[in-house]
């Protein structure tokens, strides 16, 4: 057959062979051609993928780097006792709320704080005898070195006691306190605070002015150049009371890994879901599900009690593991963590504690259910000055004349030696104090 193929193309029998050769030689080179540069094509893939992958872990690394640069620069930049600011701009935010913009007097540059920490205010109020302690949120990224923010609501009496008036150191700010003016203040400060040198995903949420540490870890992240993800939450009742709409929207549509939910309790005649709200009802865990794809976050709180304790019972119920869930601790209103029942031979031990308040010339027995030595001494009608009542800013410190005190949590900064601060301790033994 292959001599009748042969003699019908007209190729003699040696040149046919040689021709079938040929042909096979270069297909077999064809292929090996084809293979060289199938594999060249895989090898550059992956050399590819491997940069890709090598330039974001020095990426992360360069961001972990710059901030502990800034956490190292803070630690040594940072100021001892009061430095003075001036208030460079008022902005109203909302109904009773506004932002101050605070530049150093002395005009030096500004260290740099971990997002979510506060600054203490010292407020010499006309007709006070003493100065009034304050600590209010920073509510801007940490990246500007020429200014302060903080945002303000002023606090009304409580719905429940209307006879009350209303908060003196929120009133002092949104009714007094104009540009030009001089305002005592101490550094950053307290131990809620986002990590930017990790770049896990997170869930940021915010009830009412709850909105400040919050906003500041959005901008934080914002700022950071990363795509670290960040689902922000954020109730309040209506427009009226919407603080910051417009720089929320605008960073929304600016950072496609920062996700944006308002829900609206009660909404306007003119309010429009969609424009200005997402969700009609409270920020609660059921809303939350619906929109995360998962519950493997990090989780940042900030509200009021009911607020937090909402949302905290929420996540536990949903699987959330407790170290997972950081929140504000400001005020007396605020969730507690659970702490470990005390063992019955800790409570009888404790049953029989004293506390000696020498000033007052009052010596009581210790109650174990007493949430700390302030809110005891409240309880007896004994006055101790007090501010963020969260261990930040020290004016509750109280010297200790006998005994000693066991902490609930880690101040923000360590007391004066021989004293204590009673908004976060109990006493450890019998114990005398100066009040």
């Amino acid at each position: 057959m292959n001599a009748t193929l042969n003699h019908s193309l007209g190729i003699p029998g040696s040149s046919a062979t040689a021709f079938a050769l040929g042909l096979i030689l270069i297909s077999a080179l064809l292929l090996w051609l084809v293979l060289e540069m199938a594999r060249s094509l895989i090898r550059i893939i992956g050399e590819a993928r491997q940069q890709k992958l090598t330039l974001a872990i020095l990426q992360t690394r360069l961001q972990e780097t710059r901030q502990r640069c800034r956490e190292a620069e803070m630690a040594a930049s940072g100021w001892n006792g009061l430095r003075k600011f001036s208030v460079a701009e008022k902005i109203r935010q909302c109904d009773g709320v506004f932002s101050f913009y605070l530049k150093p007097h002395d005009g030096r540059d500004l260290p740099y704080f971990k997002p979510g920490q506060y600054l203490t205010f010292q407020l010499k109020i006309p007709g006070r005898e003493k100065p009034l302690i304050r600590c209010y949120s920073l509510s801007d990224s940490p990246d500007h070195r020429d200014y302060y923010r903080v945002t303000i609501k002023k606090e009304k009496a409580p719905l429940d006691r209307p006879e009350f008036p209303p908060g003196a150191g929120s009133s002092y700010f949104t009714d007094k306190v104009k540009v030009g003016d001089i305002l005592d203040v101490k550094a950053p400060s307290g131990h809620f605070f986002l990590d930017m040198t990790k770049n896990n995903p997170v869930v940021l949420l915010a009830g009412g002015v709850g909105i400040t540490p919050i906003l500041s870890m959005a901008n934080a992240i914002a700022a950071s150049g990363t795509k670290r993800e960040a689902y922000l939450f954020f109730g309040v009742r209506n427009r009226q009371e919407h603080i910051h709409q417009e720089e929320l929207a605008a960073l929304a549509a600016a950072h496609e890994n920062i996700h944006l939910h308002v829900a609206y309790s009660k909404p306007g005649p003119e309010d429009v879901k969609g424009r200005d709200y997402h969700y009609e009802g409270r920020v609660g865990v059921e809303w939350v599900k619906e929109i995360l794809p998962s519950n493997n976050f990090e989780y940042y709180l900030c509200g009021s009690g009911p607020f937090m304790k909402s949302l905290t019972d929420g996540l536990e119920a949903w699987g959330v593991p407790e170290d997972r869930v950081h929140f504000e601790a400001f005020g007396p209103a605020s969730v507690k963590k659970k702490a470990a029942s005390p063992s019955p031979e800790q409570t009888t031990r404790l049953q029989k504690v004293t506390i000696t308040f020498a000033r007052s010339a009052r010596t009581v027995r210790w109650e174990p259910s007493s949430e700390n030595l302030l809110s005891f001494a409240e309880s007896l009608g004994i006055k101790i000055d007090s501010g963020c009542r969260a261990g930040g800013c020290g004016s509750c410190g109280v010297a200790i004349k006998s005994g000693a005190v066991d902490y609930l949590k880690k101040p923000a900064s360590a007391p004066d030696p021989g004293t204590c601060l009673t908004c976060i301790c109990r006493p450890q033994n019998d114990l005398v104090l100066d009040a």
